[in-house]
């Protein structure tokens, strides 16, 4: 199997070690799973024992098991065959231990002697213990798929200099990985959390999402009920991971004996509750899923995941004016990014390029350094919504699918009904003023009473500084009256006003979801204002010109708003100037909604050779999607495909590499 070329980064000549210091000084303020691994190199030339240089480059899913293992990563980079003048003498790898909030270190020199030590979150020296490289080997496989790239490249681009590896190869890897897992399972909630998730418990945790995925991208779906078929006897509340996995394996009516019988012993476990809502949802039983997705939110109703799910399923019955009221009330948290290395200033960067991932339409047409930048127009690079993450981004994906669903118009007009209005609220207030006021009826808060909502990210007003276009015009939405405003009593000094009776049945709108209409508003407006332009120049037979990024920033807007073929429409026109990973990536799930398997595989095979290209022989999405594609159409058939495509051997081998990953763990369909 042919690894990934070797990036190099180049210190500053008289800061030796600098990286090293720069991570040793990162470490207390790690809050995740950490960094990826750091691999520092010196290198001194060949005629010239005095003087030395540092290099280095990061790694994800390498085999952090013990001290041997690491330094036998390290030994695999003293031949280099981009740079035959010097030689390297000595190496640290650097992986860090979430659990212990330690950094493992090996110490190599070459030919020579190996250290191994960790550093502590305060720069000191300890031992490193067995117990301590079990952790270290268990969070180096979690950062391996937490760090991997979907195929898009956002994650490749996000870190310069990444070697990504799978770092579950072969069954004999698994069950390692599968024993370090539940050796450590109870200690999970200690490694934080997906974004969305406020506190960490026993089955929402970033090891927990990491087996899952592990069992989704593999489809090892026995070895994931085995493991927690044993755990759910040391707990009950693990279920609901083993339900999850049955219903992935297709095997449902086990999945739904086990969370009618768990839920008998914990009937206020919510993560089952979401099982169930969940599953009634897939089966389109929306009123039986609306019961669920309830009980879970009055068992766990400080959850982002437990409202967003009741908002999900008002969606689903077209209960367009619950759906806004239950989004309304989501607990919002503020996003918590990876954590990733702050290094100091490099004095140069080597990326070199494998020649077995070298591709013409890959390269051809790609910005060479010192070219000007693509030219994007300020309206596209304004759109607050590409940026959003965590709960925000799940909450706008909501508020999308309810605009999609009912068009803008009915929107404004739902949300007028059930949100206090600024402009009338005014008026009520004026008048209020001239004569005693009932204290019967008060402005209602949101449905959960939950006013102390973390509120400090809310996003920036959309439309600042947006150009008014009358020719194009969507209707912009009036300011509704913030619920903090009221509660903080700085728009009503005056006490006696608290009760208005128009609005016995109105709820005051959180800040941030009046943001979200903002955001969409210009989000549908940039849109409608783009089919505009474009329709009139098909008209008088003009081209439409807009730059490779442009278009790949046009195609996820279309995504965003639900508007499938027009985000194609775009990734294609991307894909005429150059290739993007990002475009392809939309082109890709055009032909998984035709099955359409050659158009898939064409794809495919590009993304794997962009994803090698910068350094990633490992992508879990690309993986899951070949496995897929195997099990529907067989193996043979999938690797003829692969081998009647026009493109040359070594490309076609990366993807081939894919393929016999899902032999090797006897995927279903990969026998013949």
């Amino acid at each position: 199997m042919v690894a990934p070329a070797v990036p190099e980064i180049y210190e500053e000549e008289d800061n030796i070690f600098a990286a090293v210091d720069a991570r040793s000084e990162s470490l207390q303020n790690l809050r995740e799973l950490g960094p990826p691994d750091l691999v520092y190199l010196v290198k001194q030339p060949k005629t010239n024992a005095h003087h030395q240089t540092g290099v280095y480059h990061h790694v994800t899913g390498v085999d952090a098991s013990s001290s041997a293992s690491l330094a036998a990563y390290v030994n695999t980079l003293t031949f280099s065959p981009l740079d035959k003048t010097h030689k390297v003498v000595s190496g640290i790898y650097c992986c860090y231990n979430a659990f212990s909030h330690l950094d493992m270190r090996v110490e190599v020199k070459i030919p020579g002697t190996l250290e191994s030590y960790c550093i502590d979150e305060r720069g000191d020296k300890r031992v490193a213990t067995e117990a301590l490289w079990l952790e270290t080997f268990l969070c180096g496989i979690l950062r391996a798929y937490s760090y991997a790239d979907n195929g898009s490249g956002d994650a490749i681009r996000k870190i310069v200099g990444v070697r990504r590896f799978n770092p579950v190869t072969n069954t004999e890897m698994e069950h390692k990985f599968l024993d370090a897992a539940e050796r450590l399972f109870f200690l999970g909630r200690q490694l934080s959390s997906d974004p969305e998730t406020q506190v960490p418990n026993t089955v929402s945790n970033h090891l927990t999402s990491g087996l899952l995925k592990y069992i989704q991208t593999t489809g090892r779906y026995t070895s994931g009920i085995n493991l927690f078929e044993k755990l759910r006897t040391r707990d009950v509340e693990v279920s609901s991971l083993l339900a999850r996995v049955l219903v992935m394996a297709d095997e449902e009516v086990q999945a739904v004996r086990l969370m009618f019988d768990a839920l008998q012993d914990v009937p206020m476990d919510y993560a089952l509750l979401d099982c169930q809502a969940s599953f009634c949802q897939g089966k389109g039983e929306g009123e039986m899923a609306l019961e669920c997705a309830k009980r879970a939110v009055t068992a766990a109703p400080s959850e982002f995941s437990t409202w967003a799910r009741l908002a999900e399923v008002y969606v689903g019955l077209e209960q367009w004016d619950l759906a806004l009221l239950t989004l309304n009330s989501c607990p919002m948290f503020t996003y918590q990014d990876k954590d990733t290395p702050r290094m100091p200033q490099p004095s140069r960067i080597m990326l070199p390029i494998l020649a077995e991932s070298m591709l013409d339409e890959i390269d051809e047409g790609q910005p060479k350094q010192g070219d000007p930048h693509d030219y994007v127009h300020p309206s596209l690079r304004r759109l607050h919504a590409a940026s959003y993450q965590g709960t925000f981004l799940k909450a706008y994906n909501l508020l999308t699918k309810i605009a999609a669903a009912i068009g803008w118009d009915q929107l404004l007009k739902i949300r007028s009904e059930v949100f206090v209005m600024e402009e009338e609220y005014r008026v009520e207030r004026q008048q209020s003023t001239s004569k005693p006021s009932p204290s019967s009826a008060s402005v209602s808060d949101e449905p959960n009473g939950n006013s102390e909502q973390e509120n400090g990210t809310t996003p920036e007003d959309a439309t600042n500084g947006a150009e008014e276009e009358p020719e194009h015009s969507i209707e912009k939405p009036e300011q509704s009256m913030a619920s903090e405003v009221v509660k903080s009593g700085n728009e009503d000094p005056d006490t006696s006003h608290s009760a208005y009776t128009q609005f016995r049945n109105k709820r005051l709108c959180e800040r941030w979801l009046d943001n979200l209409f903002m955001v969409l508003y210009e989000d549908l407006r940039i849109y409608t204002i783009w089919r505009t332009e474009m329709a009139q120049y098909r008209q008088q037979a003009i081209e439409y010109k807009k730059s490779a990024t442009e278009w790949e920033i046009l195609g996820e807007l279309a995504e965003r708003l639900h508007h499938f073929d027009e985000g194609i429409e775009a990734y294609q026109h991307c894909l005429t100037i150059r290739f993007s990973p990002k475009a392809m990536r939309g082109i890709l799930k055009l032909y998984e909604k035709k099955n359409d398997t050659r158009g898939m595989l064409g794809a495919l095979i590009r993304l794997i050779a962009w994803q090698y290209r910068w350094y990633s022989e490992f992508s879990p999405d690309l993986l899951y999607l070949i496995r897929k594609l195997i099990e529907d159409e067989g193996a043979v058939k999938v690797r003829s495909i692969v081998q009647a495509t026009n493109l040359p051997q070594p490309v076609l081998d990366l993807t081939h590499q894919y393929c016999q990953l899902c032999a090797t763990f006897r995927s279903s369909g990969s026998d013949g």
